[in-house]
């Protein structure tokens, strides 16, 4: 590594005149290229293969010209190899997390004008490249406004995404599907939300996304025309502040500000980047002193799937005995527990007077569940009430707070987020953002920020058709890339494509099994399910329900392909867990057990039963015995699925 910091500084030094500098990941395989010369403009290359070619960077703001070129170094590039090991107080993926990778930070001022500054900070990881801006104060007092981020990410034409488009619509809750398109048919009069997936061709892959949002919009991706090359450029579009149109402003600043990372993950096959830690280990250490009380595990939710439940202390206490009698750990009071909402008079420390707060708290106590509870966030956010409302909900013994319907990620909106989440660590809450914008890996340094919708998710059920297989087995190649996401999974009216419609209570289209699989292979540590006890209890698959873990030592993606299926592997301790879906097409898939230790297994398994495509509801559920290394053949039926635990003899 010695080595490498030597050779990283010749070529800076060689570099000076020429102002191009590399960077190489720790394997040697991702080669990042910075170029000052004309315009500032970076490139990537994996295992040889330029991925993204010359791509622009730089910014404009208001009222002063645009920061993008006529740039010298202020200093000698500081370069080092770093490495960084920590274990995450909420595991979403791993128990111990180890990275490493090569960083150089350029300081830049302009030559001429106005000497304004700029640094730029690059990483490399063996998996994916990371960088970032910081902006300085200009030499008038006050606010600078930036209106555009120019960074681009160039990338060869032919090649494919699986796109989430808004229609140039910022305000929204970040629900869409994930459909793969051509990167020629993007147009800057659309939004494409991140993650973005791309495929170069089918050995070449990158996941676009960011992390470390703070002070700053989120951003989105746009297209030019593509070049003379036949590259796409994709550009960055990002929120503009409340009030303020496409070319307004999106960012103010006084101070230094830092952007948040631009991530683009990279590799051979896109199941990969699931098991990647990148965006959480781009955000700083845990901010939290005493973190112990941050608990994971599965909660029961009196609203959605139920058909419309009254909100009223009877039902309430059935959902209670539900999470209870499954070995939850919580339960969740959703909307109208406290009256009328998104309205001035809605008082988020005071139950509506059909509901015995003291009785039900008491009653969860003795049942040893834990209570979470909804709020609109205009009524938290109206005249502070979430301050003295989070004081009280300490008092209550309450475990968190699901807080709904933002649907913006403006820089106002993203302080917001911080404010609340650091509020609600003061008393001990938890946080599970919806109507919410994607995750960015605050969860490192804010772990009661356990989880968050910003997903097409399985509510969307109970009013439409578009949760279907093929977006199940999307989801984790994209949105997931970001980090945990709600989804609300554990619909038990199972049923065909042919047979699904839109109803209450709520049908679900695919099989048993495909719903149990989603409690392995979908990330979020505080899992809320979302049918009635009434249709679960004593039902085939809610024994598996009783022993999922939600949180995992190690995570391993096994097969797969977006939109047709997936496999993987996590670790709780000394079991393994599988869980596998298939989009509408019946799959047989062989699995390897190399991941094992030497030794026999127990495996428990719950499969479809071969008439499940007629009858989704239908299981079989099996063990056997196995040595490591053996594979295990499954088969799923269409929009079926397979969940499985492995234990040592």
């Amino acid at each position: 590594m010695r080595a490498f910091i030597i050779i990283l500084f010749l070529a800076i030094s060689l570099g000076l005149s020429a102002q191009t500098y590399t960077i190489k990941s720790p394997d040697g395989k991702i080669c990042l290229d910075i170029d000052l010369s004309d315009g500032l403009s970076y490139s990537v290359s994996y295992r040889d293969k330029q991925v993204i070619h010359p791509s622009p960077m730089g910014f404009q703001l208001q009222d002063e010209p645009a920061m993008h070129r006529g740039f010298t170094l202020l200093s000698t590039p500081k370069t080092s190899s770093q490495r960084d090991s920590w274990r995450p107080v909420v595991k979403n993926k791993h128990a111990h997390i180890d990275m490493q990778w090569n960083e150089t930070h350029l300081a830049l001022i302009e030559k001429e004008g106005e000497k304004r500054r700029m640094d730029l900070f690059f990483r490399a990881y063996n998996n994916g490249v990371a960088f970032r801006y910081q902006l300085y104060s200009s030499p008038k007092i006050g606010n600078r406004a930036i209106t555009s981020e120019m960074t681009g990410f160039s990338v060869a034409g032919q090649a494919h995404a699986w796109a989430a488009t808004y229609k140039l619509r910022y305000t929204s809750s970040q629900e869409s599907e994930f459909n793969k398109v051509p990167l020629a048919g993007f147009s800057d009069q659309t939004l494409t939300g991140l993650p973005l997936l791309i495929e170069v061709d089918r050995e070449n892959y990158l996941a676009i996304t960011e992390a470390n949002i703070d002070n700053y919009p989120g951003f989105y991706i746009g297209s030019s025309s593509a070049d003379a090359k036949g590259q796409a450029l994709l550009t960055t579009k990002l929120s503009p502040l409340p009030g303020e149109k496409e070319d307004g402003i999106k960012a103010r600043f006084a101070d230094k500000i830092k952007t948040p990372w631009r991530v683009v993950m990279i590799g051979d096959n896109p199941g990969r980047f699931i098991e990647s830690e990148i965006v959480q280990s781009l955000n700083p250490p845990c901010a939290i002193e005493d973190p112990t009380w941050i608990k994971p595990g599965l909660c029961a939710w009196d609203h959605w799937w139920s058909g419309e439940v009254k909100m009223e202390t009877a039902v309430i206490k059935e959902y209670i005995d539900f999470a209870a009698a499954q070995g939850w750990p919580y339960m969740l009071i959703d909307w109208q527990w406290y009256g009328p909402f998104n309205q001035a008079q809605a008082d988020i420390t005071k139950p509506a007077s059909q509901i015995n707060m003291p009785e039900i708290l008491d009653y969860a106590r003795k049942k040893n569940v834990r209570l979470w509870l909804w709020l609109y966030s205009t009524d938290a956010n109206r005249n502070n009430a979430f301050e003295k409302a989070f004081e009280l909900y300490e008092r209550w013994g309450i475990a968190g707070v699901k807080i709904d319907f933002m649907d913006r990620d403006d820089q106002e909106m993203v302080n917001w987020y911080h404010k609340v989440i650091k509020k609600a660590a003061e008393h001990r809450l938890m946080v599970n953002f919806h109507g919410a914008y994607k995750p960015d890996g605050i969860e490192r340094t804010y772990p009661n920020m356990i989880t968050r919708e910003g997903v097409l998710g399985e509510e969307y059920a109970k009013f439409s058709d578009r949760i279907i297989p093929t977006h199940n087995v999307t989801l984790p190649f994209t949105r997931m890339l970001a980090g945990p996401m709600d989804y609300t999974p554990g619909g038990f009216l199972n049923v065909s494509a042919a047979q699904f419609k839109k109803q209450s209570p709520t049908m679900i289209m695919n099989t048993r099994c495909a719903e149990l699989a989603k409690f392995i292979l979908y990330e979020s540590p505080l899992t809320v399910f979302c049918d009635h006890p009434k249709h679960v209890l004593g039902q085939p698959g809610s024994d598996f329900l009783q022993i999922v873990p939600t949180v995992w030592d190690d995570t391993r993606f096994i097969d797969g392909y977006p939109g047709e299926f997936i496999v993987m592997a996590k670790r709780s301790e000394t079991n393994w867990f599988i869980g596998a879906m298939t989009n509408n097409m019946a799959r047989t898939i062989t699995i390897p057990t190399n991941f094992l230790p030497t030794g026999k297994y127990v495996l428990e398994y719950w499969q479809d039963a071969k008439d499940a495509a007629t009858t989704p509801t239908k299981l079989d559920k099996e063990t056997l015995v196995f040595e490591a290394g053996k594979s295990i053949k499954i088969s799923m039926v269409n929009g079926g699925g397979y969940a499985a635990v492995i234990k040592p003899q």
